[in-house]
């Protein structure tokens, strides 16, 4: 690379000027790459500022941050420095497990990602117009740097594009395949357009559900912008919270997480919510990117059979073909999802284990695992709900 690269770690997001960063790639509307609000700026922030992702919930902010000779943010890696493998939805737990059964000390490690959010988008955020390349290899040695001079056992990269898969594996990365189930917008009119390519009796059985998710008097709303209220978060953090008590024991938002980014990203919210006799009785938020509608969370205070899916999956397409958007990402695993017009799709990971010995051992059970998960994603492929000679592929 030609011109003079500065790195450093900023442990502060809200340190970062939010116009400096406006610039990186996939941060904003409009750019190279396709806007993913998972990255901007309110978001990040957001996380930080609401005390859902700080020191004390075990996500101290490491970001990797290059700049030029004139002090410009030109690259970045939003990065964390962690004690824990919560709220990831890469599991390597198994690993940790093992290296500390061997004597290692596996906490504290680097976790390049958005924290508590499996949505595949840039990690190597680049300024547009730049060399790209150049600077994507420069920002992943980097992070192997950074891991060796912290004197930690790994860093670890996931839900990356895989374009820039080879840029981590010439740092000396190990490559990690996984998969979640994504619907993909073929140019559907509408719902009954995407229905028509379904086998008959999957298409029966998805009108039949979704007469019975609203049997009860359901009323299905759609929330964005203006519609996001403080007395709509204080219902909706209810529904989280029910339902995020249950499944992971403790929900890793805030309720101070909602109010910002219903100030600083409003349009780039959906709430989908689930009305009965007057009042919100569920509820799924989705964020809104150029290309995509991601699904992240929902919760409910009342149990209505099927409207789990109406509400987070039947609803999300009608949203996403109303709007002319490419796909719906709708979280991590969940096979039940096939049978909903959602494909399963592979997700990747990059990752540096500093610590010979283990990094042999986990490069031997990734080659194993990638095989398995290329086998899983073609017999799912082949059990999809669609006719044959419909099968759909995400481009």
């Amino acid at each position: 690379m030609s011109q003079t690269v500065t790195l450093r770690v900023e442990k502060s997001f809200t340190a970062i000027s939010p116009d400096s960063w406006s610039q990186l790639s996939g941060t904003r509307r409009g750019g190279d790459t396709p806007y993913n609000p998972f990255l901007s700026h309110a978001y990040l922030s957001s996380l930080e500022d609401s005390g859902s992702a700080t020191a004390k919930t075990g996500w101290l902010g490491h970001h990797l941050l290059m700049e030029d000779a004139d002090g410009r943010l030109i690259g970045a890696v939003p990065g964390y420095l962690k004690n824990h493998s919560q709220g990831e939805y890469v599991f390597d737990h198994g690993w940790a497990d093992a290296f500390e059964r061997a004597g290692g000390a596996y906490y504290p490690k680097l976790q390049c990602a958005i924290p508590f959010t499996p949505a595949t988008g840039p990690r190597l955020l680049v300024r547009e117009g730049d060399d790209p390349e150049s600077l994507r290899q420069t920002l992943a040695a980097g992070l192997a740097e950074v891991t060796r001079q912290l004197g930690i056992s790994s860093a670890h990269v996931t839900f990356l594009r895989e374009s820039e898969l080879p840029a981590f594996e010439e740092a000396g990365f190990l490559h990690r395949m996984d998969q979640q189930f994504h619907f993909i917008n073929d140019g559907y009119e509408n719902h009954e357009a995407f229905l028509a390519r379904l086998s008959s009796s999957k298409r029966k059985n998805l009108r039949k559900e979704r007469r019975a998710a609203i049997e009860n008097g359901i009323e299905i709303d759609w929330l964005t912008g203006k519609d996001l209220t403080e007395a709509i978060w204080d219902q909706f953090f209810a529904f989280y919270m029910d339902t995020g008590s249950r499944k992971w024991g403790k929900p890793y938002l805030t309720r101070a997480f909602y109010s910002l980014i219903g100030e600083r990203m409003a349009d780039d919210i959906l709430l989908v919510m689930a009305r009965r006799d007057g009042r919100y009785v569920a509820g799924a938020i989705n964020f809104i990117g150029e290309e995509a509608l991601f699904g992240r969370h929902w919760g409910c205070i009342e149990d209505h059979p099927f409207l789990h899916f109406e509400v987070c999956y039947h609803q999300a397409i009608d949203f996403a073909l109303a709007k002319g958007l490419k796909r719906v990402e709708a979280g991590a695993q969940g096979e039940h999802k096939l049978a909903r017009g959602y494909l399963p799709v592979t997700t990747h990971s990059a990752h540096y284990i500093a610590h010979p010995g283990l990094r042999r051992a986990i490069g031997d059970y990734l080659k194993r695992e990638r095989r398995e998960v290329e086998y899983a994603g073609e017999y799912l492929t082949e059990h999809s709900p669609f006719r044959k000679g419909e099968r759909q592929e995400d481009d």
